[in-house]
């Protein structure tokens, strides 16, 4: 974790927009009209993909791909004006929302406004020419960090769109730039906007293997959080998907989970998700309602900040395209299971507020075949247990389940009461074991808020 972060982000929820897709409009404007929707969804930030013109020199589908930026200091006229992006601003600001904006430092367009003014910022392929060190971005070239005057633009962009009003900035293949520039552009934000929200789209341990091994540089989930509040879980992703195509066993997914918190800092934040622009709709992946339901509860219970891809709230299961108008379809809210699952997902960003996901020790004991289990402790100076906040995950178990609470924390009684939040009411150990079923359970002990 970097030395300023605000630990309250780990209780907290970002909503991911490509405002190009949003709405039919595809403007912000149009996003302005949907903020009392998303502000009600219980979300806490909001994630604008770039914001910025799009270069046309080989340009991808019909509009291009937003990561094609062709100046970062401008808006793209696609989606309005910078007085239309300030009334956005405005409209979720006073619904206590933050807004963080993609910042794309590795790379521009080929005929960006700084290929054309400062063509010495850019690095050189080995015959001499701009290009891009990863093939198959062949819309970008990418710029070269050895250059000391595009530190001072990139940081002096940042500071602009702070003075803007944005909270912080979501910052592409971060990995890819030196942690130095990143630890200097913090300490120069942290100037405009103490609280500039940090979060890094780190990479998978493959990729920082390939461009290592073709002699670039390339930083790890721990470098970069040197610098940065919060990181993609990319580092576990790749075998969620594995386990769900039955390439590894649901205990073997759990050790790596287990590895993965054991190796970062106790105050590190992960972005957990199950989609992104980049990835397949949980909907699509996970086509049983059950299922999705508690893979969606584990998501936005695990520890870290949650991330919510526009629609994912409906178990929409189609992707935008990214480089073509594509928008939303949002007749799927008017479906019972897109009304359902958008209700289950208002009730867990509600749970994640709860303190002790903020302060408790989280750690993942072991639990009945099938089902994740996942807890939050409090302890006492002396160490004996305090509060406890449980989650139960069936993600894979096809029957109901029996669970011995009192062989991992012989402080309850045998019969003791736990509060069941999604059913709101009071459960009784029996003999010390508590019985659940197929759906998710978060579960409380000892805790009175």
């Amino acid at each position: 974790m970097a030395r300023a972060t605000d630990p309250s982000l780990r209780n907290q929820t970002i909503y991911s927009v490509f405002t190009r897709n949003h709405t039919v409009e595809g403007t912000f404007n149009g996003l302005i009209n949907d903020i009392d929707r998303i502000a009600s969804l219980g979300v806490d930030i909001i994630w604008l993909m770039p914001i910025h013109p799009i270069g046309s020199e080989l340009r991808k589908g019909v509009c291009g791909s937003p990561y094609a930026v062709s100046d970062y200091r401008g808006i793209n006229p696609d989606y309005g004006t910078m007085d239309d992006f300030s009334a956005l601003l405005d409209a979720a600001h006073s619904h206590k929302l933050k807004v963080i904006i993609d910042v794309v430092f590795s790379h521009t367009s080929p005929d960006s406004l700084l290929s054309k003014v400062h063509p010495e910022w850019f690095w050189k392929n080995p015959e001499g020419g701009k290009g891009n060190r990863i093939g198959e971005w062949s819309d970008v070239v990418d710029l070269d960090y050895s250059a000391p005057d595009l530190w001072d633009y990139q940081i002096e962009t940042l500071k602009g769109w702070l003075m803007e009003g944005v909270d912080g900035f979501r910052c592409d293949v971060a990995p890819l730039l030196p942690l130095s520039f990143w630890i200097e552009a913090r300490d120069a934000c942290a100037a405009v906007n103490p609280e500039t929200i940090w979060l890094a789209e780190t990479v998978e341990g493959d990729f920082i293997n390939t461009v290592r091994r073709a002699g670039f540089g390339c930083l790890t989930d721990t470098e970069t959080l040197r610098a940065f509040d919060i990181s993609y879980e990319y580092d576990i992703y790749p075998e969620w998907k594995r386990l769900l195509d039955g390439g590894i066993s649901l205990p073997a997914y759990i050790d790596r989970l287990r590895t993965q918190e054991s190796i970062l800092c106790d105050s590190d934040l992960k972005l957990r998700f199950l989609e992104n622009h980049d990835q397949p709709r949980a909907a699509e992946l996970v086509e049983d309602e059950v299922r999705l339901r508690n893979w969606t509860a584990y998501s936005l219970y695990a520890k870290g900040t949650a991330l919510l891809y526009a629609g994912q709230e409906y178990a929409i299961k189609h992707r935008p395209d990214l480089f073509n108008p594509d928008p939303i379809d949002w007749s799927v809210s008017e479906s019972e299971v897109g009304r359902n699952h958008a209700k289950y997902i208002t009730r867990l960003n509600a749970f994640k507020r709860s303190g002790i996901m903020q302060d408790g020790f989280y750690w993942l004991p072991e639990a009945p075949e099938g089902v994740i289990a996942a807890a939050y402790e409090r302890r006492s100076p002396d160490g004996r247990l305090i509060g406890l906040r449980l989650g139960l995950f069936n993600v894979a178990g096809d029957s109901d389940v029996i669970f011995n609470l009192t062989a991992i924390w012989p402080e309850m009684a045998a019969d003791a009461k736990i509060a069941s939040l999604f059913a709101d009411n009071m459960r009784r150990l029996r003999d010390g074991s508590l019985e659940f079923g197929l759906e998710a359970e978060i579960l409380d002990w000892g805790l009175t808020g």
